[in-house]
């Protein structure tokens, strides 16, 4: 068992490595120490230098000693670090009552409404819980009773949640989570794994055929293809659109429901558009949110085409103390005012394009640079040992992010070989700092890349 432990650590990128707690300040190794003593299981820092902010505002983090470190890495903070829009809005609502959804609350209705219009109009019922993993989890249940299948679809690097339910098709958690024996996994869409001659469109429904012949050889009907849009455990896989229309085909002909996990790509993140779903023509069964939502406050929430949901809320009852209730509700009304009032996803759109092309400038001549990838504010960039080759350099990339931590910018890795930088900044992310991003990766791509 400690073997098999070790190996799902190790593959948990950027991990902070304890044995090297002594060479910290003080400080730092005081209170990492202090942690240790007190905090449960499995909880890991990230960084070679672990880092302590004490404020924030937009894309930015501020140290006990005043430094100013540029996020592009946490996508909760959804429109930026203590925003105070959302932050007073928190404030009033605490102040006045925090009632669940036994009640009537208008400001849920008001919500709800809202949030649903930016969705297609046969998305039209909306649930709400605390985290993405309650969703997705909730998402599940719907899908199987709905279709009366246990098998699920995910791809081989997925993260979907730590429930238990949910950690049973989330690959990524590595060997120390098993995977239910009524899940299957296939390829992120990478263009480079079609065979030759074959599209990628062609690739993904052949790979999903194969797993729901696999589910049924061994006695799983389909419930649910689950995906995040933006692939983002497996490397982040957002191009080329419209390979998913093959899929959810293959998906609906088995008699399965398709869901789609928005947790990391919704909300403009990807720039296009409000959701990731929409880049690809395709209309889910199910749609999962997560905390940005409430920019941090624990809310998220599950969309479902009404006729998908509707045997269930007539056989099962659903409530879930604090999703729903008016605070983290206050929370996401507010969320979407910023949203109109900021005109966030042209800003993620304008400056997600800057950095990427600033980004493949810089990389265009460097042999570790496979490929600079993504939409919007989220973006990859793959580090190999030879970009002829394509094989994966860990060491590489996580020399990369440290040095980027070191010059106050926060980014960190991804992907089965965990060798993907990951670049996913709050959407407040504007053109300066774009700018001093880029500045600051072209002066660690000349020493490392």
């Amino acid at each position: 068992m400690t073997s098999t432990l070790s190996r799902a650590i190790a593959h948990y990128p950027n991990r902070f490595d304890p044995g090297v707690l002594s060479e910290l300040p003080e400080h730092l190794q005081e209170t990492i120490q202090r942690r240790n003593k007190v905090l449960g299981p499995g909880y890991t820092l990230i960084y070679r230098e672990p880092v302590e902010f004490v404020s924030g505002h937009g894309a930015h983090l501020i140290d006990r000693d005043g430094n100013d470190y540029l996020d592009a890495y946490n996508n909760v903070p959804c429109v930026g670090h203590a925003h105070p829009h959302v932050a007073e809005a928190i404030a009033r609502q605490m102040a006045v009552v925090n009632t669940n959804t036994r009640y009537v609350q208008e400001a849920l209705v008001d919500y709800a409404e809202r949030l649903l219009a930016t969705f297609p109009e046969e998305l039209s019922k909306l649930s709400i819980a605390c985290s993405g993993s309650e969703a997705n989890d909730l998402a599940v249940r719907v899908a199987r009773f709905h279709t009366g299948g246990e098998g699920i679809i995910v791809t081989r690097w997925a993260y979907h949640g730590i429930t238990r339910e949910v950690a049973s098709f989330s690959p990524h958690l590595g060997a120390g989570s098993p995977l239910g024996p009524n899940v299957r996994l296939i390829d992120p869409p990478d263009p480079r794994l079609a065979a030759p001659g074959s599209t990628l469109d062609g690739h993904m429904r052949q790979q999903v055929r194969g797993a729901i012949d696999d589910l049924e050889r061994h006695g799983y009907r389909l419930a649910a293809l689950i995906t995040d849009c933006a692939y983002t455990s497996d490397g982040i896989f957002t191009d080329p659109p419209g390979y998913m229309q093959a899929v959810v085909e293959e998906v609906h002909a088995a008699g399965g429901v398709y869901i789609a996990d928005e947790v990391q790509s919704g909300f403009a993140r990807l720039g296009e558009s409000m959701w990731g779903f929409t880049r690809h023509g395709v209309l889910p069964d199910i749609v999962t949110m997560g905390k940005p939502m409430g920019n941090g406050m624990p809310i998220s929430g599950v969309v479902f085409r009404p006729e998908v949901c509707e045997e269930f809320g007539r056989n099962v009852r659903y409530f879930n103390t604090f999703g729903g209730s008016s605070i983290p509700v206050a929370a996401g009304a507010a969320v979407l005012d910023v949203f109109e009032k900021e005109n966030v996803q042209q800003r993620v759109l304008d400056n997600g394009n800057a950095l990427r092309a600033g980004l493949r400038e810089i990389t265009k001549d460097s042999p570790c640079v496979a490929e600079v990838r993504g939409a919007g504010l989220y973006v990859g960039v793959e580090i190999v040992k030879d970009r002829q080759t394509l094989e994966p350099d860990r060491a590489l990339a996580e020399d990369v992010i440290n040095d980027m931590r070191d010059r106050r910018i926060l980014i960190s890795g991804t992907g089965a070989s965990a060798n993907t930088l990951k670049i996913r900044p709050p959407l407040a992310f504007d053109s300066a700092d774009v700018t001093r991003f880029l500045e600051t990766f072209a002066g660690v791509a000349k020493n490392r890349l």
